[in-house]
């Protein structure tokens, strides 16, 4: 496990973050919000302080910004990292990734239901032709 994933599991990991953070927070601060409000609104309140949970959903909504995976921008080995922190402060949201969709398109996904905004090609995954975007391996 990569020292980034065992520090976030115990929700003290910031990595590089801060220095691309207060970019980020500039320039899409509204979209940091609603996904630190999707990701704690789904938090598993047994595991670590308030303060913990929201550094950690800050550390992942800022994340989802970057160019990569999710897992690549949070600095973790592999996308197993990844669902492991998600399953630990999140696990709501894992429950409703029961596809296994990719974590960034799957989180965004999550803010355009809540808006009711649609925005797949097609209403149902399994028909979609963008389906080896959203589900499959992460390189």
């Amino acid at each position: 496990m990569a020292p980034a994933a065992a520090d976030l599991l115990s929700g003290a990991w910031r990595g590089t973050l801060p220095h691309v953070a207060t970019t980020r927070r500039a320039e899409r601060g509204d979209e940091v919000t609603d996904l630190m409000v999707l990701l704690l609104d789904h938090a598993d309140p047994v595991h670590g302080s308030d303060a913990q949970r929201r550094a950690v959903a800050e550390t992942v909504a800022l994340a989802c910004l970057g160019d990569n995976h999710l897992w690549q921008d949070l600095q973790l080995d592999s996308r197993a990292e990844l669902s492991a922190l998600m399953r630990h402060w999140f696990p709501a949201l894992v429950a409703k990734n029961h596809a296994d969709m990719k974590w960034k398109k799957f989180l965004y996904r999550q803010l355009c239901e809540r808006e009711e905004i649609l925005i797949c090609k097609s209403p149902s995954c399994a028909v979609c032709s963008d389906q080896p975007k959203c589900f499959g391996p992460e390189t």
